[in-house]
């Protein structure tokens, strides 16, 4: 029999009370992927230590908060409108989420065609609204599957190795030191961004920024506020990374805004996904966050936007749905984290005063 590894007993405490601070009596919703077993015993046993349920959702190559892709490649389209009754039942009344992705194949989305996956994303959003509104404690995590490895070009054992090193941090500290950092935005109205092909304002007057050490996702490793909805004026360039959404990886996508919204879409590869996203309703189109990476364990580009929005030096803006906990109103089905490195001859700005420079920090 072998040994339990003691990283994941740590990573499950993390997720089970540092983020969702799990309570007796309390069911929890624990959802993933089929190979993060190991972890799925481990979290269940921290929250039976704690006198709650656990409620396993296990399965593979689907959706952790909704079908499998094989059922909904053949359902009517009319049922991938609408979740199952239970379903909804069960996230309506679930008193903490906790979702491991573990995926066998990273592409598996691209089993349903683009009017499948935006019906069936759309479809599950009223469901969720609770998470949305903040009203339900939940994190999500990762086990460090092959898929995930080979999509980083790296050996499974060392991408394990990097989870783990990115998300066992002294979270308290990390806490400390960033929160000096989202001060200083919580101080300032306009954010000014300025890098290659680059340069965008935003506002973030009344927004207030939080600061994410072990909270809703794993790693931790920034902090982050929802922008002005009709605020951003200017162009992005995402040129030195791809951006990863649903099995996809568009390249060099270029926004242009005005009055808040994307007015100017382009990618070199993936086009026509970027502009059917930016689709998806009237939200698509707007910013749902600005969030600053400052995980000190992260420094490259793994294909994985869990980890490479907190590249130490980057910035990442979010296409879609709001965070409500820090003001934002926008509402979409979607949330596309999409991460611009600044580390080279990048910039932020504060209200005209410069606080980041090639990403070291000014403050």
């Amino acid at each position: 029999m072998s040994l339990r590894d003691p990283r994941i007993e740590e990573y499950a405490r993390i997720m089970v009370d540092t983020c969702v601070g799990v309570q007796p009596g309390w069911q929890v919703l624990v959802a993933g992927g089929v190979l993060a077993r190991p972890l799925f015993d481990e979290i269940t046993r921290q929250i039976a230590r704690r006198g709650a349920y656990a409620l396993l959702r296990v399965g593979w190559g689907g959706s952790i908060t909704g079908p499998t892709f094989a059922w909904a490649r053949e359902a009517p389209m009319e049922l991938l409108e609408r979740p199952a009754p239970l379903d909804v039942k069960v996230f309506e009344e679930a008193d903490a989420f906790i979702a491991v992705e573990a995926p066998e194949n990273t592409r598996n989305a691209l089993a349903l065609d683009q009017e499948r996956l935006t019906t069936l994303q759309v479809g599950v959003r009223p469901a969720l609204e609770r998470v949305y509104r903040g009203d339900v404690p939940w994190t999500g995590g990762q086990f460090p599957t092959p898929a995930l490895a080979q999509e980083a070009g790296m050996a499974t054992d060392d991408f394990a190795d990097f989870l783990y090193g990115a998300c066992l941090l002294d979270w308290d500290a990390e806490r400390a030191r960033m929160q000096r950092y989202a001060d200083r935005f919580d101080g300032a109205e306009q954010v000014r961004i300025v890098g290659a092909e680059t340069d965008l304002t935003l506002s973030i007057a009344g927004r207030a920024m939080a600061v994410d050490a072990g909270g809703r996702n794993l790693p931790g490793g920034e902090f982050f506020t929802s922008p002005v909805e009709d605020s951003a004026e200017g162009t992005i360039t995402f040129a030195e990374f791809p951006a990863v959404y649903l099995g996809r990886e568009c390249r060099r996508i270029r926004l242009r805004f005005e009055s808040g919204q994307v007015v100017e879409a382009s990618a070199e590869v993936e086009d026509d996904f970027l502009v059917q996203m930016l689709d998806t309703d009237d939200g698509a189109r707007r910013l749902g966050e600005l969030g600053i990476g400052c995980n000190p364990r992260i420094t490259r580009h793994m294909r994985n936007t869990l980890f490479d929005e907190k590249i130490d030096g980057t910035i990442h803006l979010a296409l879609g749905n709001g965070i409500r906990e820090v003001g934002g109103t926008n509402q979409s089905a979607i949330h596309w984290d999409i991460v611009k490195d600044l580390r080279e001859g990048g910039r932020i700005e504060l209200d005209g005063e410069v606080v980041q420079q090639d990403g070291q920090w000014n403050i």
